[in-house]
């Protein structure tokens, strides 16, 4: 059989469903788009959403509503820039907060100039801030995050334990990351998602990050498949995906299989009977 075109097979325990979503429409992507060299512009640190990217926000919110994924995941990471968090608490935290809940909001009123009213985090999953999953480190101080302690005054149910410094000391304004680097960097973060025990997460992240750490995988597939999983990703776009754990990094027992022979009973297979009884046989 060719090995290209016949299918995986793995132990559902050793697999996890990552969605994946690319941020919605920031300021840097609509200067960036009228002149490359924007990019470089202090002016751009760090941007925000754009009315647009709301409106994108508003569409995959309702899409995840609709196809019931917003009841699947377990847990949300998030790259810790303001573009991604934005997007991230816009698309799966709770509807508007309200003063008097005795939980702290994703996000307060108007974070980041998004004219938008507190966003709850009531009967949500987790959210999560991971510095691996940033977007290319280095020079374009869009890709330059603010310290953890103002980010934590206006996303205040965010989890930013993980992150070691308070500034932001793996931006270097000299030195762009590599996009080999990237990749690494992103097997080293799909790497530590097997020390979780969720098995369906949301990543909120970016366009460089997803295609420089996809484009490792789907040599072994076909062309169209490669192309599915590698090529760019639009602004708030989400793909699901499966990660499979093939060399044990994983160590979550499997909770759906069921070990048979309960009560015991003989119950040897025919076709092992037969090896049995052939192997007997010559042993004679």
């Amino acid at each position: 059989m060719d090995v290209i075109s016949s299918p995986g097979l793995y132990p559902l325990h050793r697999c996890k469903t990552l969605h994946l979503v690319r941020h919605a429409q920031g300021v840097h992507n609509v200067e960036g788009e009228k002149d490359h060299a924007a990019y470089l512009s202090e002016s751009l640190f760090d941007t925000h959403l754009t009315p647009l990217g709301w409106q994108q926000v508003d569409h995959l919110r309702k899409h995840i509503h609709e196809t019931g994924l917003s009841k699947k995941i377990e847990l949300v990471i998030v790259s810790p820039l303001l573009r991604t968090m934005q997007t991230a608490v816009g698309v799966f935290g709770s509807e508007g907060y309200e003063d008097g809940i005795d939980v702290p909001p994703l996000m307060v009123e108007n974070a980041g100039e998004s004219n938008r009213p507190a966003i709850s985090s009531l009967n949500c999953p987790p959210f999560v801030a991971v510095e691996l999953c940033r977007e290319h480190l280095g020079v374009h101080p869009c890709d330059r995050r603010k310290s953890i302690s103002e980010y934590r005054l206006v996303f205040p149910a965010i989890d930013f334990s993980l992150i070691a410094s308070d500034e932001d000391n793996l931006w270097e304004a000299n030195s762009r990351e590599k996009n080999e680097e990237v990749a690494v960097r992103g097997i080293k973060f799909l790497n530590w998602l097997w020390t979780r025990k969720e098995r369906e997460i949301a990543i909120v992240t970016h366009s460089g990050f997803l295609y420089h750490t996809l484009s490792v995988f789907g040599n072994d597939c076909h062309p169209s498949v490669k192309s599915e999983i590698c090529t760019h990703f639009a602004n708030c776009e989400l793909r699901s995906m499966v990660i499979v754990d093939r060399s044990m990094m994983g160590s979550d027992p499997a909770t759906t299989n069921y070990p048979g022979k309960i009560p015991s009973g003989l119950d040897l297979p025919s076709d092992v009977a037969d090896e049995k009884l052939s192997n007997d046989g010559e042993g004679k």
